[in-house]
């Protein structure tokens, strides 16, 4: 099967439709993520078809769960190469998208995708997550926070349920020990405005890929100390 209807049988088997536009969308981002991966460090998965799997694939596992609403405003925390901020855009062009990343070369980077896909909706912003999560014009302002291999599930909710409006969903994507984290992050998912939550196992299509998707709901708002100064939730997490 080649790559292309290896992307279209994924996606279908996840309940999602791609146009041919999307598709290109798709091989066309690969291919400058692989071109730039020569230059810069953006991924250590550099054969072409992993890259459909477990880059696109992988990231769009999360778009059956996180089921956020039309037209949704969504911030990709510590987005990297743009994962999992852009596979989900360019499969719901209808999502308001920001990606927000500490490194200015990625931002470079991701400003050429978002211009060579044509992708509208889309805001680029160079910044750490904690000085983002006190930016008035960011904090409180998303229905959706994703994030994908950024940091242990106390750390990361303190970056990103800042974004959050009282009623949106945080996603975050994690591998096998996500119980473990779940269990570690109950203190800091209920101190920074986190409700009920669920951990969902998931299995990528055509590969023996599995991983966790943790979706937490925000149910009051983020207390004013939090996110507290760069490099504080990692070196101290709430527990």
């Amino acid at each position: 099967m080649d790559d292309k209807t290896l992307l279209l049988r994924c996606t279908q088997e996840m309940g999602l439709m791609l146009t041919e536009e999307q598709v290109d969308q798709f091989f066309l981002y690969r291919q400058l993520l692989l071109s730039w991966n020569e230059k810069m460090n953006l991924t250590a998965i550099t054969d072409p078809t992993e890259v459909v799997l477990k880059h696109f694939a992988d990231c769009l596992s999360l778009l059956p769960q996180a089921k956020l609403p039309q037209g949704a405003k969504v911030i990709d925390v510590g987005t990297g190469a743009g994962f999992p901020g852009i596979p989900i855009k360019i499969a719901r062009p209808d999502l308001s998208l920001t990606l927000l990343d500490s490194l200015q070369k990625r931002i470079t980077f991701l400003d050429e995708v978002v211009q060579s896909l044509g992708l509208t909706n889309v805001t680029l912003y160079h910044s750490r997550a904690e000085d983002g999560g006190r930016n008035p014009a960011l904090r409180e302002q998303f229905d959706g926070c994703v994030a994908r291999a950024v940091a242990s599930l106390p750390v990361l909710a303190e970056y990103c349920l800042p974004f959050l409006k009282v009623g949106g969903v945080f996603v975050a994507l994690k591998g096998p020990d996500a119980q473990k984290e779940w269990q570690e992050s109950q203190k800091a998912l209920k101190v920074l405005g986190g409700g009920a939550g669920q951990v969902l196992p998931v299995q990528v299509p055509f590969t023996d890929l599995s991983h966790c998707l943790v979706v937490v709901k925000k149910t009051h708002q983020t207390p004013k100390t939090y996110p507290r100064k760069a490099g504080t939730a990692a070196k101290k997490p709430i527990q």
